[in-house]
């Protein structure tokens, strides 16, 4: 047997040049995981209500959990955390790829990164995986990166490759970030973009001074505790992924289009509209495997493979090739602005990944303006002389390189619809300014699956699907495990609450041990397996029960977090328009979830008050402060 999993952390404070390495002990550790739980730990530490996020105070921290960078399906993925400057609250993102496996294979379980660097830097690792701890900072150096500020994410990653070989990983702001956009993203994987992409941590990065962290990993494994018998567990369940996984590897996340218009989980012009059919197909995976499909990938360790690769056709795109959009751009970019032109869709995601841009939150604030404009509060001045309207690829492509390069009206949207709300005279309660707590929603609508409203009222970073990812139990995948063994009525409210705090801790699991959520849809591994692999990869005797313990102390000290900045039931709201407005056709065309009969529910089988604050016995059950 090998050691007990004790993971070590790069200690890396920018304004000093310090670097220290800090390994965790098994009682440090295991009641979080790993991955996002170890870092809502460290957040907490370093940061709080007055923290500034976009000042050298905040810190931006990289996390591993133990099945990161291992076989287990999937597990290609890695999580950054910070006080986010788009909610001022909690503040994550979870990406895959390439990148998380290579900081695990060279020897770090995460980074710590403080302060601001004098001028622009990128930090480079390099693989310290035989080297002991007092030592391992030898393979960090922070490097000038001002031949690469001012490069979109692409081009600095290739620039880096360029020098460093391209054997290195990296992970990236654009223009957005430098420019501290509060929607910017974090990239990874140069082309195939795969971008941290939530609560502008791009704008964090930019805040430091720091363009990049880039990884060399020489390693092709990981330590495990018991790695035969790891390998054993995982191979079992890797034959038996069903059918579904291989369609989504067919399609993509794409695949769903056609789908979610026709049950009325597509958002359509800006959640106003009920159906966008012939949009939907025109958008649709289908069509883009028979048009501008190349090839298929995937992140480390996935048989799914649900990445597309791209090639547009049209002159006015520039030969573009690359990675194709996912079902949120698709959604954001596409339905929610009534243009349903593919190639279009995919550039403007294209420009999205280049300048580090949010897809969700960029199409959600190009939505808000069209709206903000016939409303009368922006002019055809403020877009440069062009009259922004719902169907316009003009629209989208000029905001678009307006809100990356952070130039005129792009300099207000590029924050976010509440805060370009705000700047621009608008009430926060106007029916066309769509977040929740400072986030724009993904392209699921929950006048759809009424789940769904109670998880973004209550996602600890703002509207979300995948915190909770409860909307699966009623699609028809159970989870007798969690008190769920049938399908539930999408539009009924019983028992929504309490589905929704189960499904939040198991995805606190996974975000911990560093698993993607699309396993849920596939329906296996189930979530006692995934105890099972935790034990064989740590040495910890974690079972199923332990594992959801360490959850819902999770999702508790997210919460306190956010307690402490004010948050309680006033902010666990819906946006008007999805609250008040029926879609009026379509799949959901009548439902109106009931979100206040749903926290009801929601707060007692949390064990919280009716205004949403973590009772104390709740708290001390946990060990949460």
């Amino acid at each position: 047997m090998g050691e007990v999993w004790c993971p070590r952390m790069l200690d890396i404070d920018l304004s000093s040049g310090r670097v220290s390495v800090v390994r965790f002990r098994e009682e440090q550790v295991r009641p979080y995981i790993g991955g996002s739980g170890l870092a809502a730990r460290l957040l907490a530490e370093n940061t709080g209500a007055d923290t500034d996020p976009l000042s050298e105070s905040n810190v931006l921290i990289y996390s591993l959990g133990p099945l990161a960078g291992t076989i287990a399906p999937t597990s290609g993925r890695h999580h950054i955390t910070a006080k986010s400057p788009l909610t001022g609250i909690f503040g994550e993102a979870d990406v895959g790829g390439y990148f998380g496996r290579a900081l695990r294979r060279a020897g770090f379980e995460g980074l710590i990164i403080r302060g601001k660097a004098a001028s622009p830097a990128y930090i480079m690792v390099e693989d310290a995986a035989t080297l002991h701890d007092s030592d391992a900072i030898t393979a960090v150096r922070v490097l000038d990166a001002s031949a690469l500020w001012g490069k979109d994410a692409i081009s600095a990653d290739e620039a880096i490759k360029a020098v460093h070989g391209s054997d290195v990983e990296v992970s990236v702001i654009g223009q957005a970030g430098e420019g501290l956009a509060k929607i910017a993203a974090i990239m990874h994987d140069g082309r195939s973009s795969r971008a941290a992409g939530r609560c502008g941590l791009g704008a964090v990065m930019g805040s430091k001074n720091l363009k990049a962290v880039v990884v060399r990993a020489t390693r092709n494994e990981v330590p495990l505790y018991d790695p035969e018998g790891f390998r054993e567990l995982v191979r079992s369940e890797v034959r038996h992924l069903p059918g579904g996984a291989a369609r989504m590897g067919q399609y993509g996340t794409a695949g769903g289009m056609v789908n979610a218009e026709e049950i009325g989980d597509l958002p359509i012009k800006n959640w106003f509209q009920g159906e966008f059919k012939e949009g939907a197909q025109k958008l649709s995976g289908v069509v883009m495997a028979e048009t501008i499909l190349t090839k298929r990938f995937g992140c480390a360790a996935c048989p799914i493979r649900c990445g597309r690769e791209v090639e547009l056709k049209s002159p006015q795109y520039g030969g573009y090739w690359g990675a194709g959009p996912e079902y949120e751009s698709l959604g954001s970019l596409g339905s929610m602005l009534l243009i349903d032109d593919l190639e279009a869709v995919t550039y403007a995601a294209y420009l999205c990944n280049a300048y580090g841009l949010d897809t969700i939150s960029a199409g959600g604030v190009i939505a808000f303006a069209i709206e903000a404009f016939e409303r009368g509060y922006l002019s055809a001045a403020d877009f440069d002389g062009h009259e922004p309207a719902w169907g316009s690829v003009d629209t989208l492509l000029a905001l678009v390189r307006m809100m990356g390069e952070r130039q005129g009206i792009g300099e207000v949207l590029g924050d976010g619809v509440r805060a370009a709300a705000a700047a621009l005279g608008i009430p926060a309660d106007a029916d066309f300014v769509i977040h929740v707590k400072g986030l724009e929603p993904p392209m699921h609508d929950p006048r759809a699956y009424n789940s769904l409203a109670v998880g973004y009222a209550t996602s600890n970073r703002g509207a979300c699907h995948l915190q909770g990812f409860s909307h699966p139990v009623e699609r028809g995948v159970p989870m007798p495990e969690l008190g769920f063994p049938e399908q539930l009525d999408r539009f009924a409210t019983a028992d929504k609450g309490r589905l929704v705090a189960k499904m939040q801790d198991l995805m606190c699991v996974f975000d911990s041990a560093k698993l993607c959520k699309f396993l849920v849809v596939a329906g296996r591994p189930r979530p006692t397996t995934i105890a099972d692999w935790l034990a064989k990869a740590t040495g910890w005797d974690i079972d199923f029960d332990e594992m959801m313990l360490a959850g819902e102390r999770i999702s508790n000290l997210k919460r306190m977090y956010n307690v402490r900045c004010g948050i309680s039931r006033k902010d666990d709201t819906l946006p008007k328009r999805i609250a008040t407005h029926k879609r009026g056709s379509g799949g959901a065309a009548e439902n109106l979830p009931d979100l206040e009969a749903m926290l009801d529910d929601y707060y007692a089988a949390r064990g919280w008050t009716s205004d949403g604050i973590p009772e104390k016995h709740t708290l001390d059950r946990l060990g949460v402060k």
